[in-house]
């Protein structure tokens, strides 16, 4: 590569990101924590959890935490950059459009802050927070914050992806090993999706080792980037769901695309998406799986 590339490759890459940058992720990391200090645990299996209410069904709830996390965040994200775009799955519900406002933001925080409230609500411990941060259509930082160990998956653009023990020890992850389909453990998530469609694919991951299920994005992607599973797939995209695990999967090795082999972007909310190993095992998984 010549210099002039060169040079102008540098020049366009810090164009693009000088509105974020790797410093400002401890920042973001200090605000994720706070709100899971402060909003959620003190409500995780106690008698003061305050309401759970349904939204469209009986596992798809919203609780206090959930609120008065996000609303904290949101505050906090918007006193630190006044300008950004803060799209949270709770604000969703009443304004959808946020989700269409991430392909074109100059700078967006996009929030989850209690994946897998239904496990919240039960006493399970398998929930957390997901935080991406989106630079002009393209996801460039993800936080995945387990708020009763404390500890956190962190990944940014091209550097990486590591965990964040809450002792301050730092390592970084990756991905399993392509293996054949029959030895795989994994899960495609069949909760949004019709019967005859849930029954197909239901009897597919038979041919797996095992198949698991967490009802939690933020486990889900966290088992798949730090290689205790090999493969997960949705067909309902929501941002707050899956733009931080998937780049961190990505800075861990991994292979992401929708279930048509395009890249899964910011803005995206149809055409499934299925994270694995590398491509080759994409296509088997996609191909035995999902789609047989």
């Amino acid at each position: 590569m010549g210099k002039s590339q060169a040079g102008s490759e540098t020049s366009h890459s810090q164009e693009r990101f000088s509105v974020f940058d790797d410093h400002d992720i401890g920042a973001v990391l200090e605000i994720v924590k706070e709100a899971a200090r402060l909003d959620i645990l003190p409500r995780f299996r106690s008698p003061d959890m305050g309401d759970v209410t349904e939204k469209k069904s009986a596992i798809d709830l919203v609780t206090d935490a959930d609120l008065l996390s996000e609303r904290r965040m949101t505050e906090a994200f918007r006193a630190r950059w006044p300008n950004a775009l803060v799209v949270g799955e709770e604000a969703c519900e009443t304004n959808p459009g946020l989700i269409s406002a991430l392909r074109d933001a100059e700078l967006a925080f996009v929030i989850d802050p209690v994946d897998g409230t239904f496990n919240f609500q039960a006493g399970l411990p398998t929930f957390g927070t997901n935080l991406a941060v989106v630079v002009r259509g393209e996801t460039v930082a993800g936080i995945i914050h387990e708020a009763v160990l404390g500890d956190t998956l962190v990944a940014s653009k091209g550097a990486g992806a590591h965990l964040l023990r809450a002792d301050g020890h730092q390592a970084p992850i990756a991905v399993a090993k392509p293996v054949p389909v029959s030895s795989t453990v994994g899960t495609i998530s069949i909760n949004d999706i019709g019967y005859e469609q849930r029954r197909r694919i239901a009897g597919n991951l038979a041919k797996t080792q095992m198949a698991f299920a967490y009802n939690c994005s933020a486990y889900e992607y966290w088992m798949a980037s730090t290689g205790k599973v090999h493969f997960i797939g949705h067909h309902k995209l929501m941002p707050w769901d899956h733009l931080a695990g998937v780049l961190i999967h990505l800075e861990a090795g991994g292979f992401t695309a929708r279930f048509d082999g395009t890249p899964y972007l910011p803005g995206h909310t149809t055409g499934g998406i299925l994270s694995a190993p590398d491509v080759e095992s994409w296509q088997e998984i996609l191909q035995e799986i999902v789609l047989a």
